[in-house]
């Protein structure tokens, strides 16, 4: 049996990065961006914890509860727009909001 190294752990967030960013950029519906950008700062979170760990510092996880505490407050807030937004567009499509158009 293998061990675990730093390397799986990149490699796991190279492939959550990978995902997130594709996520973002080719789909349309909010909620699954949304899903995307918590995939990519879970990416970033699993590298801090990793190099955190592979230098035996806790100043990595440090970072990593900061980085948990913006993912919970951006997804209330994008989850309170998005009410907001449906409540008015009745929908959830991001190429059909344009409430900043004249």
């Amino acid at each position: 049996m293998h061990p675990v190294t730093t390397a799986h752990y990149l490699w796991l967030s190279a492939a959550l990065l990978l995902i997130g960013t594709i996520g973002v950029l080719t789909r349309r519906n909010i909620v699954i961006i949304l899903m995307s950008i918590e995939l990519i700062l879970n990416a970033v979170t699993i590298n801090l914890i990793a190099f955190s760990k592979y230098l035996g510092q806790a100043h990595g996880q440090v970072f990593a509860i900061f980085v948990i505490t913006v993912a919970v407050a951006e997804a209330a807030v994008g989850l309170g727009i998005l009410i907001a937004l449906f409540r008015n567009k009745e929908t959830i499509l991001a190429d059909e909001v344009d409430l900043l158009k004249w």
